[in-house]
C-alpha cells in the first residue's frame, strides 16, 4: 500500500517509520517555523529578480496567514498528520489551503533540512533563557537560605567523614554558587546556538541573490552561520553542546538532591523537608519518602544520557544532511523538559527547608576541630607535621570547644565567615536581567513578523 504526501508517493510502511515522533514532537516547534517562513517569505519579496519570486503584498498575506496558524497551534486546533509527516509540510499543507498558488510557492530557496535547523535554534533559544531564568532563581532561594543560616555551624564532610567546622551558609551558598557557574555554561551554549541556518538550503546554497543576513537579523538571531554546509552539520552537535550544559545543571542538582536526602534522614536531622513534597508508604504509615529528590537523581542521568546520545547519533555521520538527525529531536526536547521541571520543583522545595540549628550542633564532636587546632599550634610556631602528631594523639582534648567560635573564626575570602553574599545575589540578578532581555528580544521579533499576539 502507498500514501499520497507533499513530497510523493510512500509505501505506508516506510511512512510510518520515517515519521517516527515528529508529528507529535514538532507541534512544539509550530511558532519557530511560522516566524522562519515569514521571515524567509519578507526575504523572498525583496530578492532582486524578475519576475519577482514574491510581492510584498504577497509576503505579507502569507505572515497573516502564518500567525493564525500559530494561534492554532498555541490553542490546540492545528494538527501534524502522517501524510504531512512533520512541521514544515504541515504548516505549507494549511497555507496552500487558504492561499492557494502562495503555499506552493513559499518553499523556493530552502530545503526542509534548514528549516529545522532554524525550528531547532528558535526552540532552543527559548527554552535556555528558561533555564537560565529558573537557576537564577533557584540560586537566589540558596543564597536566601544561606544568609538567613550563615552562622548556623555545620559539619563539613570529606568522605562522608566528619572534617572540619563549617556553616549551612557554606554548604547552601556553595551550591548557589554552582548553579551560577551553570549559567555561564548555559550562557555560551545560547550564544553558540545562536546563529542562523536558514538559507543554507540542503547545504548548498542556491543560484539566487538571497539575503541570508536579513533573514538572521528579522529572526533576531546574533548572525547567519555563515558556511551553508557547516549550517547544516552543526545539527546534532549543537543539541549535543546544549544538553552537555543542561547535564552540568542537572550535575549540581542531583548531588544536591542527595545531600537533602541524606541529612534530612532521622540519623542526620539537619534539615526538614517540606512535608508536601514528600510521600507516604501503601503499607508504612510513619513513612515520609523524598521521592521528589529521588527522581531528580535519575532524571539527571537521562540528561547527562541523552547528551551523549546525541553526540553517538551523529559521531560517523559524513557530512551534509543526514537522516540520522530526526532521532535527536525526542532526547533534545526531552533534556529541555527534565532540566526546567528539576530546577522549578527544586525551588519551592528549598524555600520550605527547615533548618534544625540544634541538631547541627549536636552533630560536632572533638574530632571535627582536629584541624583548626593543628593550625593554631603552627600559628604558635610548631612545624605543620609535628602539630599534626601532637593532634592526633591528643584528640580527646579537643572536648568542649566551641563550634559557632570555631565558625566565627574563618574570615578570609570564601571561608564560612567570609562569604560574599552581595556578590552572589548580584551574579545572579544580572543572569535573570540577562535572560529577560534576550527573551523580550526575541517576543519583538515574534511580534514583527507574526504580530502580536498577547
Amino acid at each position: 500500500m502507498r500514501r499520497s504526501t507533499t513530497v510523493g508517493e510512500v509505501d505506508a510502511g516506510v511512512l510510518a517509520y520515517t515519521a517516527g515522533q515528529d508529528r507529535v514532537l514538532d507541534l512544539a516547534l509550530v511558532e519557530a517555523d511560522c516566524m522562519g517562513t515569514a521571515a524567509h517569505a519578507e526575504m523572498l519579496s525583496r530578492v532582486p529578480v524578475r519576475p519577482p519570486l514574491l510581492k510584498p503584498a504577497e509576503a505579507r498575506r502569507i505572515a497573516a496567514e502564518l500567525a493564525r496558524i500559530a494561534d492554532d497551534a498555541a490553542a490546540g486546533r492545528f494538527v501534524i498528520t502522517l501524510e504531512d509527516q512533520d512541521v514544515h509540510l504541515a504548516v505549507e499543507r494549511r497555507l496552500t489551503e487558504k492561499l492557494g498558488d502562495l503555499g506552493r510557492r513559499v518553499h523556493v530557496c530552502r530545503s526542509r533540512n534548514d528549516q529545522v535547523a532554524v525550528d531547532l535554534r528558535l526552540f532552543a533559544k527559548g527554552r535556555l533563557l528558561e533555564a537560565v531564568a529558573a537557576a537564577a532563581e533557584l540560586s537566589r532561594t540558596l543564597l536566601a537560605l544561606a544568609r538567613k543560616h550563615r552562622k548556623v555551624p555545620m559539619v563539613g564532610r570529606t568522605h562522608m567523614q566528619p572534617a572540619m567546622p563549617s556553616s549551612v551558609g557554606l554548604w547552601a551558598s556553595a551550591w548557589a554558587e554552582g548553579l551560577l557557574e551553570d549559567i555561564e555554561l548555559l550562557q555560551s551554549a545560547y550564544e553558540l546556538n545562536n546563529r542562523c541556518p536558514l538559507g543554507s538550503a540542503a547545504s548548498y546554497g542556491v543560484p539566487v541573490p538571497i539575503d541570508r543576513q536579513r533573514v538572521s537579523d528579522r529572526l533576531g538571531f546574533a548572525r547567519p552561520v555563515h558556511n551553508v554546509l557547516h549550517a547544516n552539520q552543526a545539527r546534532g552537535k549543537i543539541e549535543s553542546v546544549i544538553l552537555s550544559a543542561l547535564g552540568q545543571v542537572m550535575l549540581t542538582l542531583s548531588r544536591l538532591a542527595q545531600d537533602l536526602i541524606l541529612f534530612s534522614m532521622p540519623e542526620f536531622g539537619y534539615f526538614r523537608l517540606p512535608a508536601e513534597f514528600t510521600t507516604g508508604s501503601s503499607i508504612m504509615p510513619q513513612k515520609r519518602n523524598p521521592d521528589v529528590l529521588e527522581l531528580l537523581r535519575a532524571k539527571a542521568a537521562k540528561v547527562l544520557a541523552h547528551a551523549g546520545l546525541v553526540a553517538e547519533i551523529v559521531r560517523a555521520a559524513p557530512s551534509g544532511y543526514n537522516r540520522d538527525l530526526q532521532e535527536a529531536k525526542a532526547p533534545f526536547m526531552e533534556g529541555f523538559d527534565l532540566t526546567l521541571s528539576s530546577l522549578r520543583i527544586l525551588q519551592p522545595l528549598l524555600a520550605g527547608l527547615q533548618v534544625d540549628a540544634k541538631a547541627l550542633r549536636r552533630a560536632f564532636g572533638p574530632e571535627v576541630f582536629a584541624t583548626d587546632r593543628a593550625l593554631e599550634l603552627v600559628a604558635g610556631g610548631l612545624p605543620f607535621r609535628d602539630a599534626y602528631h601532637q593532634v592526633k594523639a591528643g584528640l580527646g582534648g579537643l572536648a568542649g570547644r566551641d563550634p559557632d567560635a570555631a565558625v566565627a573564626a574563618k574570615t578570609h575570602l570564601g571561608a564560612p565567615a567570609g562569604l560574599d553574599f552581595p556578590a552572589f545575589g548580584a551574579r545572579a540578578r544580572q543572569a535573570a536581567a540577562w535572560a529577560a532581555r534576550e527573551r523580550r528580544r526575541h517576543e519583538t521579533c515574534r511580534a514583527r513578523l507574526l504580530g502580536d499576539r498577547k
